[in-house]
């Protein structure tokens, strides 16, 4: 799984936990294990510590490994990260009895800057499905469809890459989702997206060669989209109807969420709709909403 690592046996163990147990995604075992390898590393070179015992690690030598972090200019959201990841290995091994009190009950993690979640808006989505032209090929229809369906879920990119035909139920206008951990979660939608997915699978056959049948979106040669290709086009074609910097699958997701809430969406449905394990990570909706009845207010308002 990369690199040795200087403390095998308890960080192995874990991640196989996060592997087999959680399922969590591959990418997020990376990021687990680099920032173990890391701190483990800093142990080693700075306290001399090989092979240290669980019990050997001090809150005091996490406090040191932070504070090189922050010197190396890291941001808080990074330092974070790595705060939950040893709250995590260490909490699994109070679990497993491997270790009988956490050194991290001590540690406050760093105030996180508020950053809004960076959005598409109505107008120019309006723009996007009623006036942009998507060529007629394979890869127009495709293209469309997954903008389509970013906008109308609200689904992460892992979630779409891996969206099989039998996900989508056409007779209750309903998608089937495989999120993270893989807990499922069922999505309402419209009779216009049921009918345009419904016609690119009917089109597969007719315009590709043993095109992959399983999953529903596919490329020009029939096989599964990779995640470059899906960027690659969600960026063109926010390209053509937004200024926004970043015009990425998640700004979708954002832009999903924001929308419902600025309609009146209750908050804890779009909880259930995003997949989120708690209301906290939702709630950065309501500040996006928030701006623009500030926003309404100043421009309507006679004493603004």
């Amino acid at each position: 799984m990369g690199a040795p690592i200087q403390n095998p046996v308890t960080v192995y163990n874990f991640l196989n936990y996060l592997k087999f147990e959680k399922r969590y995604a591959e990418n997020t075992i990376l990021a687990y294990e680099e920032d173990l390898q890391q701190f483990f590393g800093y142990l080693q070179q700075q306290f001399n510590l090989q092979q240290p015992a669980l019990g050997e690690i001090a809150a005091a030598f996490i406090r040191s490994w932070l504070a090189s972090l922050k010197e190396n200019r890291n941001s808080a959201r990074t330092i974070n990260r790595k705060i939950s990841t040893l709250k995590s290995f260490f909490k699994y091994h109070l679990r497993t009895g491997q270790l009988e009190q956490s050194p991290m009950t001590t540690i406050i993690s760093p105030k996180m800057p508020k950053r809004l979640p960076v959005y598409v808006e109505q107008k120019d989505t309006d723009t996007l499905f009623r006036y942009v032209e998507f060529p007629d090929t394979w890869s127009g229809k495709t293209d469309r469809l997954i903008l389509s369906i970013f906008y109308n879920t609200g689904m992460r990119l892992s979630e779409l890459i891996n969206l099989k035909e039998s996900q989508v139920n056409a007779s209750a206008n309903t998608i089937k989702v495989l999120g993270k951990g893989n807990k499922e979660r069922v999505i309402p939608v419209s009779a216009v997206l049921i009918k345009e997915i419904a016609g690119y699978m009917a089109q597969k056959s007719q315009v590709l060669e043993a095109p992959d049948k399983i999953y529903l979106l596919v490329n020009e040669k029939g096989r599964k989209l990779y995640r470059k290709y899906v960027y690659q086009a969600v960026n063109k074609y926010l390209s053509a109807v937004t200024t926004i910097d970043k015009k990425s699958p998640h700004v979708l997701r954002h832009t999903f969420a924001t929308h419902l809430t600025n309609n009146g969406a209750d908050l804890n449905a779009v909880k259930e709709l995003l997949g989120h394990s708690s209301l906290a990570a939702t709630q950065i909706y309501t500040h996006n909403t928030i701006e623009k009845l500030k926003d309404i207010y100043k421009k309507a308002h006679p004493k603004a």
